[in-house]
C-alpha cells in the first residue's frame, strides 16, 4: 500500500510541477484532480489500517479502533499520539 501511495503522490507532485509553468492544460488538471482523489483514499486507507501518516490525516478528536493502539482511551485528544511509530513496529 506504501509503494502505491508513494507512487500516486510522485504523480501529483509531478502534475503540480507541471500545471505551475501550464495552468490552463484541461487534460493535465483532469489527471491531477484523478490523482489526487487517488492519494486521498490511499490515505485515508493507510490511515485506517496502520497510523496517520502525515499531518494532513490527523485529527482533532477521534477514538482509534483498535483500544489497545489509543493512548488517551475516551478522552478527546490529538491522534497523532496514538499507536506505535514505524520503528516501534507500526507497520507490522
Amino acid at each position: 500500500m506504501l509503494n502505491e501511495l508513494d507512487a500516486v503522490s510522485f504523480c501529483v507532485n509531478d502534475l503540480t510541477l507541471y500545471l505551475d509553468t501550464h495552468p490552463t492544460d484541461v487534460q493535465a488538471l483532469d489527471l491531477f484532480g484523478e490523482y489526487l482523489g487517488k492519494r486521498k483514499a490511499l490515505m485515508e486507507a493507510f490511515e485506517s489500517k496502520f497510523e496517520p501518516l502525515t499531518i494532513d490525516c490527523v485529527k482533532a478528536e477521534g477514538i482509534h479502533e483498535a483500544k489497545s493502539e489509543c493512548s488517551y482511551d475516551g478522552q478527546r485528544h490529538f491522534t497523532w499520539v496514538d499507536g506505535r511509530t514505524p520503528w516501534e513496529g507500526g507497520l507490522e
